[in-house]
Protein backbone atom coordinates (compact mmCIF):
# COMPACT_ATOMS: atom_id res chain seq x y z
CA UNK A 1 0.00 0.00 0.00
CA UNK A 2 1.83 3.39 -1.32
CA UNK A 3 1.32 6.65 0.58
CA UNK A 4 -1.23 7.78 -1.67
CA UNK A 5 -3.14 4.95 -0.08
CA UNK A 6 -2.52 5.36 3.29
CA UNK A 7 -3.40 9.26 3.39
CA UNK A 8 -7.16 8.41 1.25
CA UNK A 9 -7.88 5.64 4.01
CA UNK A 10 -7.02 7.79 6.80
CA UNK A 11 -9.24 10.81 5.30
CA UNK A 12 -11.93 8.49 4.88
CA UNK A 13 -11.65 6.85 8.52
CA UNK A 14 -11.70 10.56 9.52
CA UNK A 15 -14.76 11.45 7.65
CA UNK A 16 -16.78 8.38 9.07
CA UNK A 17 -16.17 9.53 12.75
CA UNK A 18 -17.56 12.56 11.98
CA UNK A 19 -20.19 11.31 9.45
CA UNK A 20 -21.45 9.08 12.83
CA UNK A 21 -20.98 12.39 15.00
CA UNK A 22 -23.50 14.71 12.35
CA UNK A 23 -26.16 11.34 12.58
CA UNK A 24 -26.03 11.60 16.24
CA UNK A 25 -25.86 15.33 16.54
CA UNK A 26 -29.65 15.79 18.30
CA UNK A 27 -28.24 12.98 20.99
CA UNK A 28 -25.18 14.90 21.48
CA UNK A 29 -26.63 18.06 21.56
CA UNK A 30 -29.38 16.62 23.90
CA UNK A 31 -27.30 14.43 26.58
CA UNK A 32 -24.95 17.37 26.60
CA UNK A 33 -27.19 20.36 27.10
CA UNK A 34 -29.53 18.19 29.68
CA UNK A 35 -26.65 16.89 31.73
CA UNK A 36 -25.87 20.97 32.05
CA UNK A 37 -29.25 22.39 32.65
CA UNK A 38 -29.63 19.25 35.27
CA UNK A 39 -26.41 20.49 37.50
CA UNK A 40 -27.06 23.93 37.06
CA UNK A 41 -30.58 23.48 38.84
CA UNK A 42 -28.97 21.09 41.36
CA UNK A 43 -26.30 23.48 42.06
CA UNK A 44 -29.03 26.20 42.89
CA UNK A 45 -31.47 23.67 44.83
CA UNK A 46 -27.95 23.24 47.09
CA UNK A 47 -27.78 27.18 47.35
CA UNK A 48 -31.39 27.48 48.62
CA UNK A 49 -31.46 24.96 50.82
CA UNK A 50 -30.25 24.98 54.54
CA UNK A 51 -27.57 23.33 55.32
CA UNK A 52 -28.97 21.00 57.37
CA UNK A 53 -30.59 19.14 54.79
CA UNK A 54 -29.00 20.42 51.30
CA UNK A 55 -27.11 17.41 49.38
CA UNK A 56 -24.06 19.74 48.58
CA UNK A 57 -23.87 22.64 51.42
CA UNK A 58 -20.85 25.23 51.88
CA UNK A 59 -18.21 24.48 53.98
CA UNK A 60 -15.91 26.51 55.73
CA UNK A 61 -12.09 25.92 56.49
CA UNK A 62 -10.67 28.04 59.28
CA UNK A 63 -7.01 28.31 59.72
CA UNK A 64 -4.52 28.31 62.98
CA UNK A 65 -1.08 29.05 61.95
CA UNK A 66 1.73 28.24 64.95
CA UNK A 67 5.86 28.61 64.40
CA UNK A 68 7.32 25.33 65.38
CA UNK A 69 11.01 25.42 66.26
CA UNK A 70 13.11 22.30 65.16
CA UNK A 71 16.57 23.69 65.86
CA UNK A 72 16.81 22.64 69.05
CA UNK A 73 15.21 19.21 68.41
CA UNK A 74 16.45 15.62 67.99
CA UNK A 75 16.48 15.95 64.14
CA UNK A 76 17.86 19.78 64.40
CA UNK A 77 21.09 18.32 65.60
CA UNK A 78 20.64 18.61 69.33
CA UNK A 79 19.96 15.80 71.92
CA UNK A 80 16.52 14.82 73.22
CA UNK A 81 15.24 15.90 76.72
CA UNK A 82 13.81 13.42 79.03
CA UNK A 83 9.91 14.56 78.02
CA UNK A 84 10.56 14.46 74.18
CA UNK A 85 12.48 10.88 75.14
CA UNK A 86 10.03 9.45 76.82
CA UNK A 87 6.99 10.34 74.60
CA UNK A 88 8.95 9.01 71.19
CA UNK A 89 9.44 5.50 72.94
CA UNK A 90 5.54 5.57 74.11
CA UNK A 91 4.39 6.97 70.23
CA UNK A 92 7.09 4.70 68.71
CA UNK A 93 8.83 7.87 66.99
CA UNK A 94 11.89 7.10 65.35
CA UNK A 95 14.63 8.80 67.85
CA UNK A 96 15.68 11.47 65.13
CA UNK A 97 12.00 13.07 65.19
CA UNK A 98 11.83 16.46 65.26
CA UNK A 99 9.37 18.88 67.09
CA UNK A 100 7.35 19.35 64.03
CA UNK A 101 7.11 15.55 63.88
CA UNK A 102 5.71 15.49 66.91
CA UNK A 103 3.07 17.99 66.76
CA UNK A 104 1.98 16.07 63.46
CA UNK A 105 1.96 13.27 65.17
CA UNK A 106 0.00 14.33 67.97
CA UNK A 107 -3.10 14.75 65.39
CA UNK A 108 -3.41 10.93 64.80
CA UNK A 109 -3.98 10.42 69.19
CA UNK A 110 -6.65 9.37 70.35
CA UNK A 111 -6.35 11.72 73.30
CA UNK A 112 -6.47 14.88 71.13
CA UNK A 113 -9.52 12.95 69.59
CA UNK A 114 -11.73 12.28 72.24
CA UNK A 115 -10.96 15.99 74.19
CA UNK A 116 -12.61 17.26 71.22
CA UNK A 117 -15.15 14.74 70.99
CA UNK A 118 -15.93 15.64 74.89
CA UNK A 119 -15.61 19.20 74.33
CA UNK A 120 -17.74 19.92 71.20
CA UNK A 121 -20.47 16.84 71.79
CA UNK A 122 -19.06 15.57 68.48
CA UNK A 123 -21.32 12.33 68.71
CA UNK A 124 -24.65 13.69 69.28
CA UNK A 125 -23.44 16.70 66.71
CA UNK A 126 -22.72 14.56 63.96
CA UNK A 127 -25.79 12.33 64.37
CA UNK A 128 -23.32 8.89 65.01
CA UNK A 129 -25.53 6.13 66.19
CA UNK A 130 -24.50 5.46 69.71
CA UNK A 131 -25.06 1.52 69.19
CA UNK A 132 -22.24 1.29 66.89
CA UNK A 133 -19.00 2.50 68.30
CA UNK A 134 -19.77 5.69 68.92
CA UNK A 135 -15.97 7.09 70.19
CA UNK A 136 -14.50 5.16 66.93
CA UNK A 137 -17.27 6.31 64.42
CA UNK A 138 -16.62 10.02 66.23
CA UNK A 139 -12.47 9.86 65.95
CA UNK A 140 -13.00 8.77 62.20
CA UNK A 141 -15.49 11.48 61.36
CA UNK A 142 -12.93 14.02 62.54
CA UNK A 143 -10.08 12.82 60.96
CA UNK A 144 -11.64 13.15 57.72
CA UNK A 145 -12.13 17.00 58.63
CA UNK A 146 -9.07 17.92 60.87
CA UNK A 147 -6.10 18.62 58.98
CA UNK A 148 -2.19 19.59 59.92
CA UNK A 149 0.38 20.43 57.55
CA UNK A 150 3.90 21.72 58.27
CA UNK A 151 6.26 23.79 56.04
CA UNK A 152 9.99 22.94 56.36
CA UNK A 153 10.82 25.92 54.77
CA UNK A 154 9.07 28.52 56.81
CA UNK A 155 8.88 25.93 60.28
CA UNK A 156 4.85 27.02 60.23
CA UNK A 157 2.55 24.53 61.23
CA UNK A 158 -0.85 25.16 59.84
CA UNK A 159 -4.09 23.42 61.93
CA UNK A 160 -7.31 23.31 59.86
CA UNK A 161 -11.23 21.79 60.26
CA UNK A 162 -13.74 22.00 57.95
CA UNK A 163 -17.08 22.50 58.66
CA UNK A 164 -20.52 23.91 57.13
CA UNK A 165 -20.81 25.80 60.46
CA UNK A 166 -17.89 28.27 60.42
CA UNK A 167 -18.00 29.22 64.10
CA UNK A 168 -18.04 25.98 65.06
CA UNK A 169 -15.24 24.79 62.74
CA UNK A 170 -12.87 27.66 64.69
CA UNK A 171 -13.79 26.81 67.62
CA UNK A 172 -12.48 23.32 67.20
CA UNK A 173 -9.00 24.56 65.42
CA UNK A 174 -8.48 27.05 68.62
CA UNK A 175 -9.26 24.86 71.14
CA UNK A 176 -6.83 22.09 68.82
CA UNK A 177 -3.95 24.90 69.22
CA UNK A 178 -4.61 25.39 72.87
CA UNK A 179 -4.50 21.75 73.53
CA UNK A 180 -1.09 21.27 71.42
CA UNK A 181 0.27 24.33 73.49
CA UNK A 182 -0.17 22.53 76.68
CA UNK A 183 0.54 19.26 75.57
CA UNK A 184 4.07 20.40 74.55
CA UNK A 185 4.17 22.05 78.04
CA UNK A 186 3.25 18.80 79.94
CA UNK A 187 5.64 16.49 78.15
CA UNK A 188 8.31 19.42 79.03
CA UNK A 189 9.73 19.75 75.93
CA UNK A 190 10.40 23.62 76.30
CA UNK A 191 12.97 22.93 78.89
CA UNK A 192 14.55 26.51 80.10
CA UNK A 193 10.62 27.66 80.77
CA UNK A 194 10.05 24.67 82.78
CA UNK A 195 13.39 25.13 85.09
CA UNK A 196 12.36 28.75 85.04
CA UNK A 197 9.11 28.12 86.51
CA UNK A 198 10.42 25.89 89.05
CA UNK A 199 12.92 28.97 89.74
CA UNK A 200 10.54 30.90 90.73
CA UNK A 201 8.57 28.40 93.16
CA UNK A 202 12.15 27.83 94.84
CA UNK A 203 12.63 31.63 95.38
CA UNK A 204 8.99 31.90 96.52
CA UNK A 205 9.26 29.43 99.12
CA UNK A 206 12.95 30.55 100.14
CA UNK A 207 11.55 33.59 100.75
CA UNK A 208 8.72 32.67 102.62
CA UNK A 209 11.84 30.72 105.07
CA UNK A 210 13.40 33.87 105.35
CA UNK A 211 10.43 35.75 106.64
CA UNK A 212 9.80 33.07 108.99
CA UNK A 213 12.97 32.94 110.30
CA UNK A 214 13.14 36.95 110.71
CA UNK A 215 9.95 36.69 112.62
CA UNK A 216 11.19 34.09 114.71
CA UNK A 217 14.31 36.04 115.56
CA UNK A 218 12.37 38.91 116.18
CA UNK A 219 10.39 36.83 118.96
CA UNK A 220 13.58 35.56 120.43
CA UNK A 221 15.72 38.80 120.75
CA UNK A 222 11.87 39.89 122.58
CA UNK A 223 12.20 36.40 124.52
CA UNK A 224 15.60 37.37 125.61
CA UNK A 225 15.17 41.03 126.84
CA UNK A 226 12.15 39.73 128.93
CA UNK A 227 14.22 37.04 130.86
CA UNK A 228 14.72 36.79 134.38
CA UNK A 229 17.72 34.64 134.58
CA UNK A 230 21.17 33.48 133.70
CA UNK A 231 20.03 30.25 132.16
CA UNK A 232 16.99 30.94 130.13
CA UNK A 233 19.34 34.03 128.57
CA UNK A 234 21.69 31.32 127.72
CA UNK A 235 19.02 29.27 125.69
CA UNK A 236 17.63 32.16 123.79
CA UNK A 237 20.88 33.28 123.00
CA UNK A 238 21.49 29.81 121.36
CA UNK A 239 18.53 29.10 119.82
CA UNK A 240 19.35 33.43 118.08
CA UNK A 241 22.60 32.47 116.81
CA UNK A 242 21.43 29.06 115.10
CA UNK A 243 18.27 31.09 113.52
CA UNK A 244 21.02 33.56 112.21
CA UNK A 245 23.11 30.76 110.30
CA UNK A 246 20.56 29.53 109.29
CA UNK A 247 18.70 33.25 108.08
CA UNK A 248 22.28 33.23 106.47
CA UNK A 249 22.16 30.66 104.53
CA UNK A 250 18.65 31.39 102.90
CA UNK A 251 19.91 34.38 102.26
CA UNK A 252 22.68 33.32 100.07
CA UNK A 253 20.56 30.20 98.62
CA UNK A 254 17.70 32.73 97.66
CA UNK A 255 20.77 35.26 96.04
CA UNK A 256 21.97 32.18 94.44
CA UNK A 257 18.72 31.34 92.97
CA UNK A 258 17.94 35.36 91.71
CA UNK A 259 20.89 35.36 89.87
CA UNK A 260 19.85 31.76 87.86
CA UNK A 261 16.55 33.31 87.52
CA UNK A 262 18.25 36.57 86.19
CA UNK A 263 20.52 35.21 83.57
CA UNK A 264 17.46 32.11 82.77
CA UNK A 265 15.67 35.06 81.46
CA UNK A 266 17.78 36.23 79.73
CA UNK A 267 18.69 33.15 77.70
CA UNK A 268 14.86 33.13 76.97
CA UNK A 269 14.33 36.55 75.96
CA UNK A 270 17.65 35.88 73.50
CA UNK A 271 16.16 32.53 71.73
CA UNK A 272 13.02 31.73 69.45
CA UNK A 273 10.55 29.94 71.60
CA UNK A 274 9.64 26.02 70.56
CA UNK A 275 6.11 26.19 70.15
CA UNK A 276 4.31 29.71 69.12
CA UNK A 277 1.00 30.62 68.19
CA UNK A 278 1.13 32.61 65.15
CA UNK A 279 -2.39 33.55 64.35
CA UNK A 280 -5.49 31.89 65.67
CA UNK A 281 -8.15 30.91 63.73
CA UNK A 282 -11.22 33.17 62.46
CA UNK A 283 -14.69 32.23 61.60
CA UNK A 284 -14.14 33.03 57.81
CA UNK A 285 -17.02 34.60 55.83
CA UNK A 286 -16.00 32.75 52.35
CA UNK A 287 -16.64 29.05 51.70
CA UNK A 288 -13.55 26.88 51.06
CA UNK A 289 -15.79 24.71 49.16
CA UNK A 290 -17.69 22.84 46.96
CA UNK A 291 -16.99 25.13 43.90
CA UNK A 292 -20.28 24.94 41.92
CA UNK A 293 -18.71 26.58 38.87
CA UNK A 294 -16.18 23.84 38.28
CA UNK A 295 -18.56 21.10 39.06
CA UNK A 296 -20.79 22.30 36.38
CA UNK A 297 -18.12 22.56 34.01
CA UNK A 298 -16.75 18.68 34.83
CA UNK A 299 -20.58 17.55 34.84
CA UNK A 300 -20.57 18.99 31.36
CA UNK A 301 -17.63 17.80 29.64
CA UNK A 302 -18.41 13.81 30.97
CA UNK A 303 -21.81 13.96 29.61
CA UNK A 304 -19.98 15.28 26.38
CA UNK A 305 -17.52 13.07 25.90
CA UNK A 306 -20.50 9.96 26.98
CA UNK A 307 -22.57 11.36 24.28
CA UNK A 308 -19.59 10.83 21.98
CA UNK A 309 -19.06 7.38 22.93
CA UNK A 310 -22.92 6.95 23.26
CA UNK A 311 -22.71 7.69 19.42
CA UNK A 312 -19.71 5.19 18.41
CA UNK A 313 -21.56 2.71 20.42
CA UNK A 314 -24.75 3.12 18.97
CA UNK A 315 -23.40 3.41 15.18
CA UNK A 316 -21.22 0.10 16.11
CA UNK A 317 -24.37 -1.86 16.78
CA UNK A 318 -26.07 -0.78 14.03
CA UNK A 319 -23.23 -1.61 11.74
CA UNK A 320 -23.33 -5.51 13.62
CA UNK A 321 -27.33 -5.25 12.67
CA UNK A 322 -26.55 -4.64 8.89
CA UNK A 323 -23.92 -6.91 8.34
CA UNK A 324 -25.67 -10.66 7.21
CA UNK A 325 -22.01 -12.29 8.07
CA UNK A 326 -21.77 -10.46 11.88
CA UNK A 327 -25.32 -11.59 12.27
CA UNK A 328 -24.92 -15.12 11.11
CA UNK A 329 -21.53 -15.00 13.65
CA UNK A 330 -23.83 -14.05 16.31
CA UNK A 331 -26.62 -16.63 15.78
CA UNK A 332 -23.78 -19.32 15.24
CA UNK A 333 -22.55 -18.43 18.81
CA UNK A 334 -25.58 -18.34 20.29
CA UNK A 335 -26.86 -21.84 18.90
Amino acid sequence: MNEETKKEDGEISLIDLFAVLWRRKVMIIVITMTAAVGVVIFSIITIVLPPEISPLPDVFTPRALMLIDDSASPGGGMGMGGGMAAFAGLGGIRTGATFSDLAVFLFGTHSLLDSVVDEFNIIERFDIDEDRSPRAESRDALRRLLRASFDDRSGVLTVSFTDRDPVFARDVVNFVVEYLEARFDTLGLDRNRIEQENLETNLANVFRDIIALEEESRTLEQSFHAANFFGEMHVITADINRIAMELGAMRQVYTQLRVQNEMLKVTIASETPMFQILELAEAPDRKSSPSRGLICVIVTLAAGFFSVFLAFALNAISNIRNDPEAMAKLRGARA
